[in-house]
């Protein structure tokens, strides 16, 4: 397990995914499966940041809070996001 490289490894694989319109990426809900584009996710925005429920179940997906100098996104509430190959 000696045989591993640093996270920059990652920069040129990760620039891919968060490059295309996420909002046309599939989203799996980690609480009851429910499976859609992250477009279809009901959003609210009165808080200290954004958050996103799933349709189904209205579990919390997504969670966008931005400051003047940072940005913090979870996906806890996700077991995957999908990108299509022809976003790219």
């Amino acid at each position: 397990m000696n045989d591993h490289v640093d996270g920059n490894m990652l920069a040129g694989a990760l620039w891919q995914v968060f490059r295309p319109d996420i909002t046309t990426a599939e989203g799996r809900c980690a609480t009851c499966g429910m499976t859609g584009p992250v477009a279809s996710l009901h959003v609210y925005t009165a808080a200290p940041g954004t958050v996103a429920r799933c349709a189904g179940c209205q579990q919390v997906t997504l969670q966008l809070v931005q400051s003047a100098n940072s940005m913090w996104l979870s996906t806890a509430g996700l077991s995957y996001l999908r990108f299509p190959n022809q976003l790219r």
